[in-house]
């Protein structure tokens, strides 16, 4: 029994410490250089709830652009009061089934501790009252939100015009959800994606951010 105990508290010591380094030791570990013609014109979100993050990034003529293929699967892009397109990575099994804390249900979780398929969710909204607890803003250049855009475009399983919306599935009128790249675990899940956009913008996050929190420090303290 104590044997078992001691373990119990070694491992826990070990997730603590491998969060708090993840946390504070910067990733990249040099901060890259920026280019002085790389004027930070454009805003970029980070949304955090209590155990997942999204990105928000601006509803321009070139986001819409870009994603203009999503129009195909009747998601409403061109909605005249939008001024974000929010996007968030998790597991499939617990972002569909648990739409709400009150919809909890062993399996997904079973499936989130475990390894699951993942998905993308893609969601609209309009103004978003800055400053708050739960959002976190960045400004970054045209080339930053490009290459944002362009990982954000990666992330969906397949090619544009050949993604894989997940019939019926959604929060509520407008958002939807597509197959995405990659597998979901608890370690490498929702909160390391968002971490990854924002590397891929040239921002510095923590070395391993499995959590809202964690990731909202690192990158307020490196930022």
């Amino acid at each position: 029994m104590r044997t078992g105990i001691r373990w119990l508290l070694r491992i826990v010591f070990l997730l603590v410490f491998l969060a708090t380094a993840g946390t504070f030791i910067p990733r990249p570990l040099i901060a890259p250089v920026k280019a002085s013609s790389s004027a930070a014109t454009h805003r970029i979100l980070l949304l955090a709830g209590p155990i997942h993050t999204d990105i928000a990034i601006p509803l321009d003529e070139e986001t819409r652009a870009a994603f203009s293929f999503l129009a195909d699967t009747d998601f409403p892009l061109a909605h005249p009061n939008a001024e974000w397109l929010v996007v968030g990575w998790g597991g499939r099994a617990f972002y569909l089934e648990t739409p709400t804390w009150a919809e909890l249900k062993p399996l997904p979780v079973l499936r989130a501790l475990t390894i699951d398929r993942s998905v993308l969710h893609v969601d609209l909204a309009g103004h978003i009252t800055e400053p708050q607890p739960a959002v976190t803003a960045f400004n970054i250049g045209e080339d930053q939100l490009a290459q944002l855009r362009n990982f954000i475009l990666d992330s969906f399983d397949g090619e544009a015009g050949e993604i894989a919306p997940i019939p019926n599935a959604g929060y509520g009128g407008i958002d939807r959800f597509f197959e995405a790249e990659g597998h979901f675990n608890a370690l490498v899940g929702c909160n390391t994606w968002t971490a990854a956009a924002l590397r891929s913008a040239g921002l510095r996050t923590g070395l391993w951010n499995p959590l809202p929190q964690s990731l909202r420090l690192s990158a307020s303290v490196y930022n």
